[in-house]
């Protein structure tokens, strides 16, 4: 290594040492926030005993635990802490694969669910749920799930390129056919399941409860994975966001940079959907908000969005958890909310451009 290889990292950390500052703070706010997660709920318990419980299932020492209730250790490790860790990653790989979706497609409205990837999940978990419960199975929706959202990511690109290449405008017109074919094979199902359609519903609008270390052992693994590919890279996407020729003309090669993010993007995505159904704009917001007030650079972007993700989406499930004894999908509070909350936004943004008080 170069010396001015050996001098460009710290320098860059130096030049960027506020986006940092803020990202540990973030980061910092989110273990808090864990911690008190796992006191909160209908049985109340210390923060000093969390940390116990957490230190000696982590470190496998059963000494630490002795004092402590079983049902205690139970609540915390079985039932929350999969469900919060699981809200956690979901939020962050949700908000990682906005900033790919949004630079790729170079459209600050996209989304992760632009391309039709979460269409195609929410019709293998639908038609899983239909199947178990007409014929008795015992098969798993969230391998329908992910499973449904590949074979969508392989029908969009090869209508893409049947359509004349992987362009922005080809993507997203093939994302919005199979979005709008699968959406109706989801009605049809809703149909066919007859007075047992609340569990088709209930998965579609998002919810993280009865989440398992089985979901987080998918969800973790791709979520941190594609997220560290996709900061790696994260040149290159800035790169592509100055269109296809400059992208080339600066030595880049789109095709192949594309379907690597396209890949990448749609994995996370799968992967979020699969586990906890459609939690809509998390992934559209967050990277918008942080692109607007920080900067665009996806090097910085990327590890921002995947913190500030992960917080607002466990804040927004502690929420539905706590204000009411029946479980309210967290999907329905994060439309709510985030619906008003962009058009603020935007509407923030357009006046400030066009010089509107």
């Amino acid at each position: 290594m170069n010396e001015k290889t050996s001098q460009k990292f710290p320098e860059y950390f130096k030049k960027n040492s506020h986006f940092l500052w803020y990202g540990l703070i973030l980061a910092a706010v989110t273990v808090v926030l864990l911690i008190f997660s796992l006191a909160m709920g209908a049985m109340e318990i210390r923060p000093d005993t969390i940390i116990r419980i957490l230190a000696g299932k982590i470190s496998g020492k059963s000494e630490i635990l002795e004092s402590i209730k079983a049902n205690q250790i139970a609540v915390v490790w079985e039932i929350r802490l999969p469900r919060i860790l699981c809200g956690l990653f979901v939020g962050s790989g949700l908000a990682i694969s906005g900033c790919i979706f949004q630079s790729l497609l170079r459209n600050p409205l996209a989304d992760p669910y632009t391309i039709g990837v979460s269409t195609g999940a929410a019709f293998g978990a639908s038609l899983a749920i239909l199947l178990n419960i007409t014929f008795g199975f015992f098969l798993s929706s969230t391998a329908f799930a992910f499973t449904f959202a590949f074979f969508t990511l392989v029908l969009v690109i090869l209508i893409a390129q049947k359509g004349g290449g992987m362009f922005t405008s080809n993507l997203i017109l093939s994302g919005i056919i199979i979005s709008s074919i699968l959406s109706s094979g989801i009605s049809f199902i809703k149909m066919i399941a007859g007075e047992n359609v609340s569990a088709i519903v209930f998965w579609l609008m998002g919810s993280l409860p009865s989440r398992q270390w089985s979901d987080i052992r998918l969800v973790a693994p791709v979520v941190l994975i594609g997220g560290l590919i996709a900061w790696i890279f994260a040149d290159d996407l800035n790169i592509m966001v100055l269109g296809d020729e400059s992208a080339q003309t600066l030595g880049v090669n789109t095709q192949r940079t594309r379907l690597i993010y396209l890949i990448i993007g749609s994995a996370i995505t799968a992967a979020c959907v699969s586990v906890s159904g459609i939690i809509g704009f998390v992934g559209l917001i967050v990277p918008h908000i942080l692109r607007f007030w920080t900067t665009g650079n996806n090097r910085i972007l990327i590890p921002l969005s995947a913190v500030t993700g992960s917080l607002i989406l466990c804040l927004a499930d502690n929420t539905v958890r706590l204000i009411s004894n029946s479980e309210i999908p967290v999907g329905v509070l994060t439309t709510l909310i985030g619906g008003p909350f962009f058009i603020y936004i935007f509407l923030k943004k357009t006046d400030k451009q066009t010089g509107v008080l």
